[in-house]
Order: structure tokens, then sequence, then C-alpha cells
């Protein structure tokens, strides 16, 4: 079986990434896998890299984003072109590596699975931009020509479903989290030391950006910093909302309570040391953070977005955009009284995912 994938994540060209690591076992299951990756131009760029014996990386070179869909086709075209076998197409989202999967699909008459990583069918995410409104379109476009649909969770696969798409054409594979690594990594950041000021810390790690609604963790602080002055907010992550966050901050003169950190690769220690992981968005396809704070041993709260109603226990989740549900959470877990998992949670080893991810190609006519 031979693979084609259109993404986006440009971290695949860095040697040592995860998502680079993932590409090489990914394409231990195929016969061939290319992945084109939407880039911009870099004059000395590789237009082909090889990463393992029978896994290639292409950029798209793009002068600008208006090129990304143009210049995948194009390069998609090349790859398949050359080739008298078969191949199936898988693109990313439903967007425009969408966009570009389906084109190519139509140019040679293949099969083409859409991946959809985030819960495009929420209100929150269609009310977000004029963009997403485009995004939301399309990706009902897109979808019904597909062969098949690969979700990362439940509640996704759900929400299609109740919009009429097939049952039978959806497979629910979340993103893999290696459960071993986390639970034997070592702590190379305490919390509790590093801010011994607090006796209860409260973790957050995303990206800022307005989904993730992290400025509702702000506004519940300042009411609960009155009773537990003692309680801190740690926010890891960048983002165009970061200067939005630390005005909102220092507006609610709650500087003493909450620290703004930048991105970290150790994340792990954060999770490990920490008394409670939050997350806050409006929506989530997925929720990774979530199986990570809970694998490193943090208790969670979350809005009810992604996988958190598979994860979590009831009592560990609230109605998106509610502060006042969220600061009776919070205040529950600081005194002890809230549950950590769902007892019927259960993550996959990685031969059980490998081994899904291979079927789920197989069933789309791969």
């Amino acid at each position: 079986m031979k693979i084609l994938s259109i993404g986006l994540d440009r971290n695949i060209f860095n040697e040592n990434s995860e998502v680079r690591r993932r590409a090489v076992e990914y394409g231990r299951l195929a016969e061939e896998l290319h992945i084109i990756i939407f880039t911009k131009r870099k004059p000395e760029a590789n237009p082909k890299i090889q990463i393992s014996e029978n896994t290639f990386l292409y950029p798209t070179n793009s002068f600008s984003r208006w090129g990304y869909i143009f210049n995948a086709v194009k390069i998609a075209k090349k790859i398949i072109g050359n080739s008298f076998d078969k191949f199936l197409i898988t693109s990313q989202d439903p967007f425009e590596t969408g966009l570009a999967g389906w084109l190519a699909a139509q140019k040679f008459k293949l099969p083409l699975q859409l991946q959809i990583h985030t819960d495009f069918l929420s209100p929150y995410f269609r009310r977000e931009s004029f963009l997403n409104k485009i995004r939301v379109w399309l990706a009902k476009f897109l979808i019904s020509r597909a062969a098949c649909l690969r979700v990362v969770s439940e509640r996704i696969k759900k929400s299609l479903t109740a919009a009429g798409y097939p049952l039978n054409s959806i497979t629910v594979l979340p993103i893999f989290v290696d459960v071993e690594k986390i639970k034997n990594a070592p702590i190379k950041t305490d919390l509790r030391q590093k801010y011994p000021r607090f006796n209860f810390i409260i973790l957050m790690a995303s990206r800022l950006t307005r989904e993730k609604n992290i400025g509702l963790a702000v506004e519940a602080m300042a009411e609960i910093a009155k009773e537990y002055s003692r309680t801190g907010l740690i926010i890891v992550g960048n983002g165009p909302e970061q200067e939005n966050l630390k005005s909102r901050i220092s507006n609610l003169k709650i500087n003493e309570n909450i620290i703004m950190e930048n991105w970290t690769d150790d994340l792990v220690s954060y999770y490990k040391t920490a008394d409670l992981f939050l997350l806050t968005s409006n929506y989530e396809g997925y929720g990774r953070t979530i199986i990570e704070a809970v694998l490193s041993g943090c208790a969670v709260i979350s809005s009810d977005v992604g996988i958190a109603d598979e994860v979590l226990a009831k009592e560990n989740i609230f109605e998106p955009g509610d502060k006042k549900q969220l600061e009776q959470k919070i205040i529950q877990a600081i005194k002890g009284r809230i549950s950590f998992i769902s007892p019927t949670f259960k993550m996959p080893t990685k031969e059980e995912y490998l081994r899904a991810y291979q079927k789920s190609w197989e069933n789309c006519g791969g």
C-alpha cells in the first residue's frame, strides 16, 4: 500500500521532533509514505527529503499561503504520476489540505481519507472568524466526497453522524500518546520549588489563541484569589492572545497569583509537580494535554470539549464559558473533593495504536 499524506505540521522537518518520529513509524506500515507539507518559500529548501527507507517529505515551498494548495497538488501529481500503483491520499484536515487532497484524488481517481482533528461543527468554531465560516462550508463539501473519515474523538464522530454523515465511514483514532515515556520521564523542573509562595498550583498549557479561552481562567482566578490567596495559576504557552492576557491580569490586579511562561519542552515535569491541570477551550477536537496531565498523575478540570467526557469524571467537567461553574470546580479541587479520571478510560499500547492506524488506511480502500 502506498500512502500520500498532505499536512501542516512543519515540525516534521526537525530531525528530533516527535512528529518526525511518528512519521517514520507510520512509514513502516506502508509500502511507501509520501508526506507533503504546506511551507513558505525557502530558496535553500530541498524539494524531497528521505527520512527513512520508504518515507519521504516534500515542502510545498510556496511564495505565500495562497500557493499552498496549488503547489501541493502539483507535487502530488508528480509523485502519483510516476507510479503505476494505486495510492491512498490522506489529508490532515477537511479544509485547505483536504481540498488539495481531493483535487489530486479527482485527477487520478483515488480514494481520499480526510482526517478531522477539530470539532468544526461546534458553533464556537464558526463564530470565531469569517475564514472559519468558509472552512465549515468547505469541510461539508469535501466530507461528502471522501471515501472515509478518521476523527480523533467520539465527540466529533457523534457530531458528524448527527449531521447525517454515514456511521460506517468514520473511524475514531486519537492522536497517539506514549504512556511509558510520560510515566518514566524524570522531573527536571519542580513547580513547587520554583514558586514556593503557592500552596496550590494550577497549570494551563496551550497556544494562546481565542478558542482556548484562557481569559475565562484569568477572570475565575480573580475571584478565587480573594479567598485562596496562595493559589497560583501558571500559564505556559505563546500566541496572539499573549499581550491581551497580560493586560487583563494587570487590570484585575492578580499579577501575584498568575504567572505566564513561554512554551517549554519539559511540560511533563510541570504536569507532575502541579496540583491541577486546567483546560478552558470553547472547542477541541481532541485535547491531548488532558491525556498527558492524567498520565502524569495530575488532576484535571476541563470544559466539556474534545475527549473530556471520555477521560474525566463528570464532576471534573464544566460547560464552556461558564465562569461560575469553573470557579466552583476549582474550589472543590483546592479542597480535595474532585475525582481523578473516568473509570472506563484506557489508553492503547503503541502496537495496538499502529495496528488501528494501518487498518484505517486499509478500510479506506488503500
